[in-house]
């Protein structure tokens, strides 16, 4: 899958299948889905997830909560707007996804 097909799929439902679980909490923010997006990544332990988790808090405006989950992630705390965000951790994650 990339971005135009990952986009595209947000007018379903439900997430494709066989994206990864921090891919799915993406999908489930870009729904306007919160509690959802967050529990997808809330109990894993990978460097994605924990990016995700991240952005979510930022989003949400816990800045405290965020920064703590960059430091778990091993990145540094974004400064982009959170659209740009995003987009850039799908992009990412899609690559991951692909060859998984």
């Amino acid at each position: 899958m990339n971005m135009q097909q990952f986009q595209a799929s947000l007018v379903q439902q439900t997430p494709a299948p066989g994206l990864s679980a921090a891919l799915r909490a993406l999908w489930w923010d870009a729904q306007d889905n919160w509690a959802q997006a967050h529990a997808q990544v809330d109990d894993l332990d990978t460097p994605q997830a924990m990016a995700v988790h991240a952005y979510l808090h930022r989003r949400e405006g816990d800045l405290t909560n965020a920064h703590y989950w960059y430091r778990r992630a091993g990145v540094s705390p974004r400064q982009d707007s959170l659209e740009a965000e995003w987009t850039v951790l799908v992009e990412r994650l899609l690559l991951t996804n692909d060859r998984a």
